[in-house]
């Protein structure tokens, strides 16, 4: 079951990869939970900075594996809804896990379908191949997202890109996902894993505490009013001001080379 998920730490990143080529990596419990063990693992590892998620054999993953998890769907009620509501599939989408506040970065190459969508817009930042193709097959299964996709597309892309995506079962380009701000990247295929990790390294150039509080920051600012919204902001960013050594020891070197170039 181990090598149905591929994780790997180098110095600080954290190299996920969905390892079921076979199936396009769709995704099944057993993954499910190992990718749960393998967020809480990144989460709690204070070398780790950011993690990049990826699939094997050229696709990113054709979403939920059907043959595992539909078996279970025929035995619940009405009441899964709430009994799931801290459970999100694959661990980032919904719960504890998705508010884990290092950075997170999808590498998307062939096919992103189904829940593929929700754990894409689960990341922070995607890079996108041009060979990338993106759907929202469900529909037409009688299914639509419930961990996450609806809501992280209404969040990023809007409602009118959400209407046309989810009701249309239509795929959608890589060129296409980008005008829509579903992904941040398109680069050709071959160029795919120099762009992720010049991202990767452009994150860890930064300051890691102003990077996690941002990214905390905007994440409490989703869905509040602009009132609220510019509290937050101030609460949040002048706290990290107060509180970061990295500002501390700036603001030391900067009033030395103040005082030597007055004594100059």
């Amino acid at each position: 079951m181990a090598d149905k998920i591929l994780y790997e730490k180098k110095d600080e990143v954290a190299w996920i990869t969905l390892n079921r080529p076979e199936v396009r990596n769709a995704v099944d419990h057993d993954m499910h939970e190992r990718l749960c063990e393998i967020w809480a693992d990144f989460r709690d590892d204070r070398q780790l900075r950011v993690a990049v998620l990826s699939g094997a054999g050229g696709h990113f993953t054709g979403g939920a594996d059907l043959k595992t998890h539909a078996p279970m769907w025929q035995d619940i009620g009405p009441m899964v809804g709430r009994e799931r509501i801290e459970d999100g599939l694959s661990g980032i989408t919904r719960g504890p896990l998705s508010r884990i506040y290092k950075p997170i970065i999808a590498e998307i190459d062939g096919w992103c379908v189904g829940h593929g969508i929700e754990m894409i817009m689960a990341c922070d930042i995607r890079v996108a191949s041009s060979r990338a193709r993106f759907g929202e097959f469900q529909v037409r299964k009688g299914m639509h997202h419930a961990d996450g996709g609806l809501s992280r597309l209404i969040n990023t892309c809007g409602v009118g890109f959400t209407m046309e995506f989810l009701m249309t079962g239509a795929e959608i380009s890589a060129q296409h996902a980008f005008n829509a701000n579903m992904v941040n990247y398109v680069v050709p295929p071959e160029a795919l894993r120099a762009k992720t990790e010049q991202v990767v390294q452009n994150i860890l150039n930064c300051d890691r505490a102003a990077v996690e509080s941002a990214k905390e920051t905007i994440l409490e600012l989703i869905g509040r009013t602009l009132h609220d919204q510019l509290r937050v902001e101030a609460m949040w960013g002048y706290a990290l001001c107060g509180g970061n050594p990295t500002i501390r020891g700036l603001m030391s070197q900067f009033f030395d080379e103040q005082r030597q170039n007055k004594g100059g």
